[in-house]
């Protein structure tokens, strides 16, 4: 059995959920560990409204929407601070709007957890970034901040070659021009010509996240049509996926909002849609997997799925003991 790197994933990565009252409020971490972010995603769960994403680089009052183009956007009224074990709010819509039900995914910079923060400024000529996970990062998500652009995925499934967009349904495209053709390393990624990660004078944001044993899994599937297993080595808390070669959104889904199987509350990362639900999706103690379906989203037949997973708790812990089955 493999053992973890992190026993308790709470101290790293917390999920929130919380009604809106229509005023500024402070959502407090139910999880073993307090934790105070440094990245928070935002999304009103039960109307039409876009998702928020915040940084302790870029500050409280600065949001990026991951549904959308946008320049990075400022506003007392979002999220106002990042709390010991926590965050909180202020009264827009995205936030706390009266009688909606909100999410919010927080994540702890550390390369403990293999996450780090970069902001760097465009050059318009090919270069390397420096990053301080000390491994090789599996997915990269960089954004424009100050010019409105495409948000650019890169996910080591898909090769340095590829990009795929963040807020876009798009299959996976071939670029060489994104990342100059070039995988990152331990100390640094690199970036190409290409404006949506490279445009000289512009400033850019870059989530980098490498690969914790028994934390973290970023990899890839095949679809089947019907039944299928991914097996991760931890029970599964969150998951992010996307079909690579194929036109669907991202799904995002939560054991917060669905704590039982089959997994059914989902939102999609690159829409303003409220929550939607499914029928066929289960978290286990060692992976997740999809129940008798066909669908593009998750698991249409000969499809490429890529995914970004994390604990919930981990298969055994570092001790060698078993942790909760589900």
């Amino acid at each position: 059995m493999a053992y973890t790197d992190i026993d308790d994933p709470s101290a790293y990565f917390q999920t929130a959920i919380w009604s809106g009252t229509g005023s500024a409020l402070s959502v407090t971490f139910d999880g073993n560990s307090d934790m105070q972010p440094d990245m928070v995603w935002v999304k009103n769960r039960t109307v039409d409204s876009n998702h928020r994403l915040s940084d302790s680089v870029r500050g409280t009052s600065s949001h990026l929407v991951p549904d959308d183009t946008a320049a990075q956007d400022n506003s007392s009224t979002a999220l106002t601070a990042f709390n010991s074990d926590g965050f909180s709010v202020g009264s827009e819509q995205s936030y706390s709007k009266s009688g909606s039900n909100h999410v919010g995914w927080a994540w702890k910079e550390t390369a403990d957890a293999g996450f780090d923060i970069v902001s760097y400024t465009g050059s318009g000529s090919a270069k390397t970034v420096s990053h301080s996970l000390s491994a090789v990062p599996k997915m990269i998500i960089v954004k424009s901040r100050s010019a409105t652009g495409q948000w650019a995925v890169q996910h080591a499934s898909l090769g340095a070659t590829h990009w795929i967009e963040l807020q876009a349904t798009a299959a996976a495209d071939s670029s060489a021009a994104m990342w100059n053709d070039t995988n990152p390393t331990s100390s640094v990624f690199t970036v190409g010509t290409n404006a949506r990660t490279n445009a000289n004078g512009t400033t850019y944001i870059a989530y980098v996240f490498a690969e914790k044993q028994g934390y973290s899994k970023i990899g890839s599937y095949i679809g089947t049509g019907s039944d299928v297993f991914i097996h991760t080595g931890f029970k599964v808390g969150w998951l992010l996926v996307k079909v690579a070669d194929g036109t669907n959104g991202w799904l995002v889904i939560d054991t917060k909002r669905s704590p039982a199987n089959p997994q059914g509350k989902f939102v999609y990362a690159n829409a303003s849609s409220a929550e939607g639900t499914v029928t066929y999706g289960e978290f286990f103690s060692n992976g997740f997997g999809w129940k008798g379906t066909n669908s593009i989203a998750v698991n249409q037949s000969g499809k490429k799925y890529i995914y970004y997973a994390i604990a919930e708790n981990p298969f055994v812990t570092s001790t060698g003991v078993p942790a909760t089955a589900r």
